[in-house]
């Protein structure tokens, strides 16, 4: 510390400046979600639900919170308000493939095969939403996390470009939920970095045209 009561007061102020500017990424993605935040049961309709990754058990099942997101998918899917779901997550290796177990997960819940599309490169939320409006060319969505998780994921896939809302996964509290809400605050800082200065997927590739094929032959109307 400082000797002098002028150095001491300097430290101060530098260090409230440093506290504020570290909560300025979680107060804009709090600001920036706040009215688009719903439940499944109260979620407008979209014409796709993203479903973003949340791990895999040993055996190569979902995690009991991915299990979670994707049992709220599909009661999104067979209330109505979607009529295709996108699964992003982590393909990086050939023995660890997050999006084809969310796929057949959804399919043992009833879910039609062909209404589920796999995002294998969606090793992160950024890289998720950004793929899935460059890639799969999503416009409109609803977004399907947990709590802690889906603010974030709701301001960067808005600042991707898509007109989104969240929907809210609970869970019940725990140690485990607890250190994963506080990281959230700490994720919003290169979440912000994300959305202002990496306006493309850091894993893009060609255009994918299954989704809005799935979309054009379920259009209303047709």
């Amino acid at each position: 510390m400082p000797r002098t009561v002028r150095g001491r007061r300097t430290a101060l102020q530098l260090a409230m400046v440093a506290v504020v500017l570290a909560l300025l990424p979680a107060t804009w993605v709090q600001a920036s979600t706040h009215d688009r935040l719903r439940s499944v049961g109260d979620a407008p309709s979209a014409p796709v639900a993203v479903v973003f990754g949340a791990g895999l058990r040993a055996d190569g099942q979902p995690t009991a919170w991915l299990a979670h997101r994707l049992d709220a998918g599909a009661e999104l899917y067979h209330s109505g308000r979607v009529r295709a779901l996108l699964v992003t997550g982590d393909n990086g290796r050939a023995e660890y493939n997050e999006p084809d177990a969310m796929r057949d997960y959804l399919v043992g819940l009833g879910v039609p095969a062909e209404r589920i599309v796999t995002d294998h490169a969606g090793f992160n939320t950024w890289n998720s939403c950004a793929r899935a409006a460059d890639v799969f060319g999503v416009t409109r969505a609803l977004l399907v996390s947990q709590e802690f998780h889906i603010p974030r994921a709701l301001a960067l896939c808005r600042a991707a470009g898509i007109d989104a809302h969240g929907v809210g996964v609970a869970e019940r509290p725990s140690p485990v939920l607890l250190f994963s809400s506080l990281r959230e605050m700490a994720g919003a800082i290169p979440a912000t970095w994300d959305a202002a200065f990496t306006p493309a997927p850091r894993f893009a590739g060609p255009r994918e045209t299954s989704l809005q094929e799935i979309l054009a032959a379920t259009e209303p109307g047709r």
